[in-house]
């Protein structure tokens, strides 16, 4: 058989949590954001809708209007004033504001000096190399049930569903992705790095992982994904290789994303949320940001957007509140941030969001070694991917496999238009998909219900029942669509 092969790239995705500031390296996100230096920027949350003075009100506490967030009742704003947040203090309307604080993707973990091709069969497929695909669609069987969509007449793919991917963007002449695009938003304001013009129509993927989820939902070519015929919207909300962003274009994006009537919304991303936060000095017992995104998420529910988020990958358990803090205290503290009282993850954990572990590939009983879990917290795994058994137990570099990783679309203009990643990233674009072809099995589905659905028909692995590590099951496509087609 004539074998092309395709070299992937290694770049191993293990953290694309989000880190306040920073990255592994220790070098501060607000180093990094050279063109915002020196703007301090602010989010304000309303305790209601946005007042008709808004803008009034914030140039009276000595700020500028950003941004305005009205479905959520925010803004974000921009002073020099050191008594901003004191004067904001004094309007009734205001229910919490806060200086933002910009945000990281984790930076990926390397194994160096490790090669791997991928071979493309003779009817140019990577299928073999896609265990995560699959498990997740029974060897294929659920494309003969639904695969998001169907080719019409004159040859053009009418998508029953769509999902709105905010995250870094795509790679919208990507030859796997390109018939699924059905376009989305750059969030991104202009200034915030030297390539920012605030063009919205810039959705181009400069980090790569927004590439890369995408494939897992929607690919269809020499990859595929969940759904092959699902509509992708893609909501850019983060710039720079470094993959950096503020909490307020997030927001936007969840905004954005439900405005323009998605089906289902992936965050493959997350931050955190505790009881009590002190930032520089200053005492909060709940963020502005973290108050929006409550909101924006509820916006989304409402109007009927299933919402799948990644549990996250510092191995915490999600269930002890104070582990969790106390590891967040040690990655803040050189940015003069300290949190008190219990954290959750954000938006994985907030109601109605479907939070979702990373399983592997080569055990039913453990998760990937980087997965958050916690019974109370997980709702359902799907491959996430990671390094083998062998790695699992002894963290030998030397032992890595990564055939255990997940191969999906990248960027052609970063490298090869193929690589592996494993994340809980990787694991929650799984589940938007299966999320996704049961929207286009039968578009009635509330959130809810979809959330049911894929919970009900997950595969029971770990312990009988719900488990800490499982949650309900490994999410499964043939298994849900089964279930809708009854």
């Amino acid at each position: 058989m004539n074998k092309v092969l395709i070299k992937t790239l290694i770049t191993v995705t293990l953290g694309m949590g989000f880190v306040a500031g920073g990255t592994a390296s220790g070098l501060a996100a607000e180093n990094q954001v050279t063109e915002t230096e020196g703007k301090n920027l602010y989010v304000i949350a309303f305790e209601n809708e946005l007042p008709k003075e808004y803008e009034e009100v914030i140039e009276k506490a000595g700020g500028q209007v950003v941004k305005a967030l009205p479905e959520v009742g925010g803004i974000q704003a921009q002073s020099d004033d050191l008594a901003f947040l004191s004067n904001l203090k004094k309007v009734p309307s205001i229910e919490v504001a806060n200086k933002e604080v910009p945000l990281a993707l984790n930076q990926p973990a390397t194994i160096p000096n490790l090669a791997e091709t991928a071979a493309i069969n003779e009817q140019g497929s990577l299928w073999d190399a896609q265990w995560d695909m699959q498990r997740v669609t029974n060897n294929g069987k659920s494309y003969e049930i639904e695969t998001g969509g169907y080719v019409n007449d004159e040859g053009e793919t009418v998508h029953k569903a769509v999902i709105g991917v905010i995250d870094t963007g795509i790679d919208p002449l990507h030859p796997d992705l390109q018939k699924n695009l059905l376009g989305g938003r750059n969030l991104v304001p202009a200034g915030m790095d030297a390539t920012e013009t605030g063009d919205p129509n810039d959705i181009v993927d400069r980090n790569g992982h927004g590439t890369h989820v995408s494939g897992i939902i929607a690919a269809d070519g020499h990859v595929k994904g969940v759904g092959p015929d699902l509509g992708i919207r893609t909501y850019r909300v983060f710039y720079s290789e470094q993959a950096l962003t503020l909490p307020s274009i997030i927001i936007d994006g969840i905004i954005a994303a439900a405005n323009d009537k998605v089906d289902v919304i992936n965050m493959s991303l997350r931050l955190y949320n505790t009881s009590k936060t002190i930032i520089e000095g200053e005492t909060y017992k709940t963020t502005a940001d973290t108050l929006l995104w409550k909101r924006a998420i509820q916006y989304a529910l409402k109007n009927d957007v299933t919402v799948v988020g990644g549990s996250g990958n510092e191995s915490l358990n999600l269930d002890d509140k104070n582990e969790v803090t106390d590891y967040l205290n040690t990655l803040y503290e050189p940015f003069g941030i300290t949190l008190k009282g219990p954290t959750t993850v954000v938006p994985a954990q907030m109601p109605g969001v479907i939070n979702v572990s990373a399983s592997n590939k080569w055990s039913t009983q453990q998760l990937a070694f980087f997965s958050n879990y916690g019974n109370s917290a997980i709702d359902v795994a799907a491959p996430g991917g990671d390094y083998g058994a062998e790695y699992a137990e002894t963290l030998d570099p030397a032992t890595a496999d990564i055939t255990n990783l997940i191969l999906s679309t990248w960027p052609t203009y970063l490298g090869l238009p193929y690589t592996y990643n494993a994340g809980t990233s990787m694991a929650a674009p799984q589940v938007a998909g299966i999320a996704g072809v049961i929207k286009a099995a039968n578009p009635d589905l509330k959130p809810s219900q979809v959330s049911a659905i894929i919970k009900q028909t997950a595969i029971d692995y770990g312990k009988p029942g719900q488990d800490a590590l499982y949650g309900s099951g490994e999410a499964n496509a043939y298994r849900a669509l089964m279930d809708v087609k009854k």
